[in-house]
């Protein structure tokens, strides 16, 4: 399993939506979007 499937797996499975994990950790909903898609590494 890929790192972007394990963080769609996790939030889901916590039932977070993008924004809610976003606020959590610090981050945009976009960041999180982007980690998801794989777009962004960082």
């Amino acid at each position: 399993m890929k790192l972007s499937e394990k963080i769609y797996f996790y939030r889901k499975k916590a039932g977070l939506s993008q924004d809610a994990l976003a606020e959590a950790v610090g981050v945009s909903r976009q960041a999180v979007s982007k980690w998801e898609t794989g777009v962004s590494h960082s």
